[in-house]
């Protein structure tokens, strides 16, 4: 049961990053920009960003990362707390395997090396939901180091405008989550909730090669997509399963590095985005009215559009780092190290799970350009919003129509309806099977485009009905020709003055004729088609 104890806030892991070489487009930050653009002018007062950071995916597993307890979200405060976990004494930790083997899995997948020797430490601090006064992590000899992310981003506000950098992976290292610290200021009391402590986490710290907070987004946005195609994390932002520290300083391009602040806990890309932009804004106008930058922590208050300190990190906190002495060098084997003599089921074996690695978002991406021929525009979208690509390529399964006319449909006319209602994929209205006849009787000709929009929209209100009964229902199915001729003559022999003007060559006025005709119609006809009636019958006229 949750007690009241003294205020306090969870810790985390803060490690300096490295300068280094930049991976693809320097970018710089103008104090009157709100945005990243490029230094073009020299002669004028330039700041460059420079963004490190520090993400904490929390493992997809079925217990904690030392303890049998379940790891279940939103479950009753301490309802999923062990002995371990609370640090009771003479408790001991056992290493769940799963995940290690998710550690080594997400190390493959951005291009790691992984150690076969690695090392736990214990890093002491002192906070109410962290009973044992020390969180185990991997500072001395992480599980993965040294690897890449690549990640694609729009440059401007054309889609096709995309910009494709990399960050270097510096580490990724196993830790303890710690507890949660509810706050009363009604009763001015802080409830400790330990249902998180002891949760497995892989902490993966990206070298500062980014320099605005759309570069870190995507960055993020990424590695979340990759965490999820792996099945390593859940990584829902919302749920505390992706949080993101980020590491913020500016300079002048050629300068050494200005002095950091550290924006905490960050829940969403879009956020964080905003964060590391207001920071940067923040710290070039204390700079340029002389000011100086302190060494701090600071959080982002989504609602003031702004970031806000939380504590000076001047003064260096001394973890007092040591080896966790409970637990052995974590040792991993590939296939020419794994010794003979030992159970293999008891081992983690490199080689094993690198076979086991599914298809990642950067290989995804190609093979949607490549097996239906869209445009990389169009399978950056795809892949990016949740569940899309796999209900994009459900429609393909089910229809012969080109893929190419499908992809308009999703991106432009379903992902805009999404949006538009704030749904995700999951809760849509409108089911692959339906689209993929929508799109099926406007190929076969059986409607037209303005009536596969009529059917499209009635799709969106929900209603329990197939495309083609919607077309029956409303008599939406194109007109014959015989019907079609009949009322562009009408439209004709009523508008002498436009047709007048047709025939003086003004083919412009034409379109107005086709206007009226779609109008007469309810849509139901091929505006090519009735482009050609027209132009005959006008030229009748002119004829007589």
């Amino acid at each position: 049961m949750a007690a009241p104890m003294l205020q306090g806030s969870s810790g985390g892991c803060a490690l300096l990053v490295v300068q280094g070489v930049r991976c693809g487009v320097r970018r710089a930050w103008r104090t009157a920009s709100t945005a990243c653009r490029h230094a073009r002018d020299t002669g004028s007062l330039l700041w460059e960003g420079v963004v490190g950071l520090e993400v904490h995916a929390q493992i997809n597993s079925a217990s904690k990362l030392f303890s049998s307890s379940q790891v279940k979200f939103a479950a009753p405060p301490n309802s999923t707390v062990s002995f371990f976990d609370a640090s009771l004494p003479g408790t001991l930790p056992t290493l769940n395997k799963r995940c290690i083997e998710a550690a080594v899995m997400t190390g493959l997948a951005l291009n790691c090396t992984i150690n076969k020797k690695s090392l736990f430490d214990r890093k002491h601090y002192f906070y109410a939901d962290l009973p044992a006064g020390y969180q185990i992590t991997q500072q001395r000899l992480p599980i993965a180091v040294n690897g890449l992310l690549t990640y694609r981003y729009p440059a401007g506000k054309k889609l096709n405008d995309m910009v494709t950098k990399c960050v270097r992976i510096k580490q990724i290292q196993l830790e303890q989550d710690s507890g949660k610290s509810l706050h009363d200021d009604s009763r001015r009391q802080t409830l400790i909730d330990l249902n998180r402590a002891g949760i497995g986490l892989m902490e993966v710290v990206m070298e500062p090669d980014m320099t605005c907070g759309e570069e870190a987004a995507a960055a993020v946005r990424e590695l979340q997509l990759i965490l999820q195609s792996l099945g390593t994390s859940l990584a829902n932002m919302s749920e505390g399963q992706l949080r993101v520290d980020a590491n913020i300083s500016v300079h002048h391009p050629g300068e050494p590095y200005g002095v950091r602040t550290e924006v905490k806990n960050i829940n969403s890309a879009r956020f964080l985005s905003r964060a590391i932009d207001y920071e940067m804004k923040r710290q070039t106008e204390i700079l340029n009215s002389g000011g100086v930058i302190l060494n701090e922590t600071r959080a982002f208050d989504y609602k003031l559009g702004a970031t806000i300190p939380m504590r000076d990190k001047e003064g260096k906190q001394d973890y007092r780092f040591m080896p966790e002495p409970n637990l052995p060098p974590l040792i991993l084997y590939d296939t020419k190290t794994l010794p003979n003599n030992v159970d293999a089921s008891q081992v983690i074996n490199i080689d094993l799970i690198k076979e086991m690695l599914p298809e990642l978002p950067s290989v995804t991406r190609e093979r949607l350009v490549e097996q239906y021929g869209i445009l990389p525009e169009h399978s950056f979208v795809l892949v990016n919003e949740d569940g899309l690509k796999d209900y994009f390529e459900t429609v393909a399964r089910m229809t012969r129509v080109d893929p190419k006319k499908i992809i308009g449909w999703i991106i432009k006319d379903l992902l805009g309806y999404l949006r538009q209602e704030n749904l995700t994929i999951k809760q849509s209205m409108i089911t692959p099977t339906s689209l993929a006849e929508l799109v099926t009787l406007l190929e076969n000709r059986v409607i037209s485009s303005s009536a596969a929009q009529q059917v499209f929209q009635e799709l969106c209100k929900g209603v329990n009905k197939t495309p083609t009964q919607i077309v029956e229902e409303k008599n939406l199915g194109l007109l014959d020709r015989r019907q079609l001729e009949d009322i562009c003559q009408k439209i004709v022999d009523e508008h002498s003055v436009e047709v007048a003007a047709i025939g003086q060559g003004n083919l412009k006025v034409l379109n107005k004729l086709i206007g009226l005709v779609q109008k007469a119609s309810r849509g139901r006809t091929d505006p090519a088609l009735v482009r050609t009636i027209l132009e005959e019958k006008v030229l009748k006229s002119k004829g007589q």
